[in-house]
């Protein structure tokens, strides 16, 4: 099921290769051959990147964070002082995966640029970690955010049952999941459509905030920073909040092979996106305080929502369905680009072969879509929404640092690397300074949540061993593991991407 590392392709082994007409052999049922390779298509334009990065972004963390950052930081004004270091930290790290991007012309994001700057070891424990823990937790986060807000306005003179929200939070996931699996030009155009309705959604927000700083609604931000002072537990708490609203900017790079004119593209929709969602987020927060005082927005459970009822009245029951969208949009942007870094790890020997194999028709990394759905159903039953971002926040965050530092090694390592987009030196060290500062704080201030994510992460390290150097495993387990290839071929009707074929 693993091969080794230090193999960079597709091996032929015992799955099924694909004929030149895109069929698998075994399922060759006469019917008329198929034109052109099995393979993911360069359909990632400036606009459509844009879109990934700003439709995956903009989710639940504008409409639901503002309460965990309020609540570590005890005051108006420090929680947006908050919001605004966030944002200027994110288009830091932002900038430096957009030179990443540009001199590692290779999919996979955060896997591949530890691969090539650390090695085998930390680029499986970082896939390892990614798919036990950080994409299924970030993807029920969202995902719960998605099932309250589409049931809200059903429910707005009670509370929502728990149940009821877990339940249509797995239908949307697994929507997703499908519509991912079917076909990448729809997935593409949808997320196009949902990134409008984000922007929308923002604005229905700003635009009437404006207005009330404008007729002097201002009572909430004098004083902005009386109240409880931000604690050394407190305050990386709400950083993590805050990081969380503003991540999604590294998921462009997940796609890298799939982008047209990268060296260009790339760049342009960081800074573009980064800009939009930054001043959009600062805006966003100032208008809800131009009518909610702090300690209603502590009370509420869907922060939108209560700003728009005070304000809107009856148009007030299209924000959480805005809303909803929105984070549906972050669902499908998310399990779309990490999808490929399943894919680009399995491709180069980190993952089972059947996760880097295609369907032949539909022209999707189908297995590597599906292999989330099992593990995100498991942390959508198990766990509350603020005890899953504290969770998946230790991990995300110290292999980001590492990232941002391994380009920092290699300007040193491969200083003849072509690097079409650089950035000065101190942005990536204050970045990745920053990132593994508020994880080790991130220990002391939550030492179970934490504890479990790094327990969980080490874990990587006795699995390399044993699924990737182990060579010599019992021939009936590698003949087994085989047949379970190709019967999942079979049934999932995909092969190995043809570029990667040997003959």
């Amino acid at each position: 099921m693993f091969r080794k590392a230090a193999v960079p392709t597709v091996s032929n082994g015992s799955y099924l290769q694909g004929q030149a007409n895109g069929k698998l052999s075994s399922l060759d049922s006469g019917q008329p051959a198929r034109e052109g390779k099995v393979v993911l298509k360069k359909k990632v334009t400036l606009l459509r990147g844009i879109s990934i990065i700003i439709g995956t972004i903009i989710g639940a963390g504008i409409f639901i964070s503002p309460k965990g950052i309020l609540k570590n930081t005890g005051s108006v004004g420090m929680s947006l002082t908050v919001w605004i270091v966030c944002g200027i930290l994110s288009l830091f790290g932002a900038l430096c995966y957009a030179e990443l991007g540009t001199c590692i012309k290779k999919s996979g994001g955060h896997y591949t640029y530890i691969l090539e700057a650390f090695g085998p070891l930390p680029a499986f424990v970082r896939v390892w970690v990614e798919l036990l823990i950080i994409r299924p937790a970030a993807t029920a986060v969202i995902s719960l955010a998605f099932g309250r807000y589409i049931l809200e306005p059903f429910f707005m003179q009670c509370e929502i049952p728990e149940l009821a929200i877990k339940l249509i939070t797995a239908v949307g996931i697994t929507l997703v999941m499908v519509l991912n699996s079917t076909s990448v030009s729809w997935s593409a155009r949808i997320q196009m459509f949902l990134t409008f309705c984000k922007l929308v959604a923002i604005l229905i927000i700003i635009v009437p905030g404006v207005i009330q700083l404008i007729k002097g609604e201002t009572q909430h931000f004098k004083n902005a920073f009386a109240g409880n002072d931000a604690s050394v537990m407190g305050l990386p708490l709400a950083f993590y909040s805050g990081m969380y609203a503003y991540s999604g900017w590294f998921y462009l790079n997940f796609v890298t092979e799939e982008v047209e004119n990268p060296e260009k593209n790339i760049p342009l929709a960081i800074c573009i996106s980064m800009i939009i969602v930054t001043v959009g987020y600062v805006l966003t927060n100032v208008a809800y305080f131009t009518t909610i005082s702090a300690g209603e927005l502590l009370l509420s459970k869907a922060v939108a929502v209560t700003f728009a009822e005070r304000l809107m009245g009856n148009f007030s029951l299209a924000v959480p369905v805005f809303v909803a969208l929105s984070c549906f949009g972050s669902m499908n942007g998310g399990v779309f680009a990490v999808s490929r870094m399943f894919f680009v790890a399995s491709r180069e020997g980190h993952l089972p072969e059947i996760l880097s194999m295609i369907h032949v028709r539909k022209h999707t990394p189908l297995p590597a879509v599906i292999v989330l759905h099992p593990l995100t159903m498991i942390m959508l039953f198990n766990g509350d929404l603020y005890s899953l971002l504290n969770f998946l926040s230790f991990a995300r965050w110290l292999f980001i640092g590492l990232v941002v530092a391994g380009l920092i090694y290699l300007r040193y390592k491969r200083p003849d690397m072509p690097r079409p987009f650089k950035v000065p030196l101190f942005i990536p060290a204050l970045f990745s300074f920053t990132c593994l500062f508020m994880v080790a704080l991130s220990l002391y201030s939550d030492p179970v949540n934490t504890g479990i994510g790094f327990a969980i992460t080490l874990t990587g390290i006795p699995a390399y061993y044993l699924f990737i150097v182990w060579d010599n495993k019992p021939k009936w387990f590698r003949k087994l593991l085989g047949r379970v290839t190709t019967t999942l071929q079979i049934l999932l009707e995909v092969i190995p991407a043809e570029e990667n074929q040997k003959s």
